[in-house]
């Protein structure tokens, strides 16, 4: 709860990048509103939206009404909905039902499970248990472990348990970061141990970095801009052909989240290869400070205003958008420079990988 009280109080800084991506207008889109299509896949998972609910929360009794209201919202809009961390359960089996709680409200929902890089296989099988997860999301928060005041100081095996569990534990694994962002080596790393699904978590909305320091005695508030932002880190997981010298495989995924709160900066994220984007921070304040009501209505206006834009992209699908057009500026496209990514691909979409 401290961790949901900071999130609320620090807010979002907003820069995550998307006022450097350009959509190029197309008058002639060739479509209508009536052939657009939301319905995007994931791994081995068909989604009615391209929207997810992510990861906040569980682990008492004031988050089990916080899960309660968003699986009521993602079963009322047909969102798939992500668990928060659910180690605390793991360690003390009295938590289970603040992540119980989604599944028994939407039990027909897509359920995404939830635990640190730091579990176990055993531990993973049983977080999938917990809540009948459709697929389990790893989630890596390095920088936020280190400034924790009680946080973990030992990374060894990371990427050794991410595998086995990947292999082993029966559902599609989703692995994230928490909002530092995700770099195209990080990311080769995960797609050569066989993960199929990366959330790149940018910087631009929840600060880890902030929440924690406002927790301890003695602030380290010089890390709090730690990180790379959302639109980069998107860019850099699609260049991820260049770690790995050869082409992307074609059934891997790309989640893009980190501080997104508009349906523009939900379709850039698509435009740059996303195939559907996490919301976690947007969704918990209006849910705090307006009710499940206006949280669902939120959700709606979100999935008319993309139909919207599609049509005027001339973009009937999530695949669709992947080719459109979009100008790169700014810091982001100083940074693509120095980081061997080539902007003027997504200007022109001329043998842009595309990530499936």
């Amino acid at each position: 709860m401290e961790h949901v009280h900071h999130a609320l109080q620090l807010g979002q800084s907003g820069e995550q990048g998307f006022t450097d991506i350009k959509l190029i207008p197309n008058c002639l889109p060739e479509t209508s509103t009536e052939l657009i299509s939301l319905q995007t896949i994931i791994g081995e998972l068909t989604l009615s939206s391209p929207i997810i609910v992510n990861a906040m929360t569980g682990g008492a009794q004031e988050t089990e009404e916080i899960n309660r209201e968003l699986a009521v919202a993602a079963r009322e809009t047909g969102l798939a909905m992500a668990v928060g961390s659910q180690m605390a359960a793991i360690k003390n089996p009295e938590l289970a039902s603040s992540y119980r709680v989604v599944r028994k409200v939407n039990p027909r929902g897509i359920i995404f499970g939830n635990l640190g890089s730091e579990a176990s296989l055993e531990q993973a099988e049983r977080a999938v248990e917990m809540v009948q997860a459709n697929a389990l999301q790893i989630h890596l928060n390095v920088m936020q472990e280190l400034i924790m005041p009680e946080g973990d100081r030992n990374f060894i095996g990371m990427l050794e348990r991410i595998s086995l569990i990947n292999e082993r534990v029966g559902v599609p694994v989703i692995v994230k970061e928490v909002g530092f962002g995700m770099a195209q080596e990080s990311a080769a790393a995960l797609v050569q141990a066989g993960v199929k699904i990366i959330d790149v978590g940018g910087s631009g909305g929840t600060n880890f970095a902030a929440i924690e320091n406002a927790r301890r005695t003695l602030p380290m508030n010089w890390l709090n801009d730690w990180g790379c932002k959302t639109a980069v880190s998107l860019m850099e997981v699609m260049n991820i052909s260049n770690s790995l010298n050869s082409a992307i495989p074609s059934n891997i995924s790309v989640i893009g989240s980190g501080g997104i709160r508009s349906t523009l900066e939900i379709c850039k994220a698509l435009t740059l290869g996303a195939s559907a984007v996490g919301i976690a921070g947007t969704f918990l304040r209006t849910l705090r400070a307006e009710g499940t009501s206006a949280l669902v209505k939120q959700i709606t206006d979100y999935h008319q205003e993309l139909n919207l834009i599609m049509t005027a992209l001339g973009a009937p699908t999530i695949q669709n958008l992947w080719n459109v057009p979009v100008v790169i500026s700014g810091e982001s496209a100083q940074w693509c420079e120095v980081r061997g990514i080539n902007v003027r691909q997504y200007a022109a979409r001329t043998g842009l990988i595309k990530i499936t």
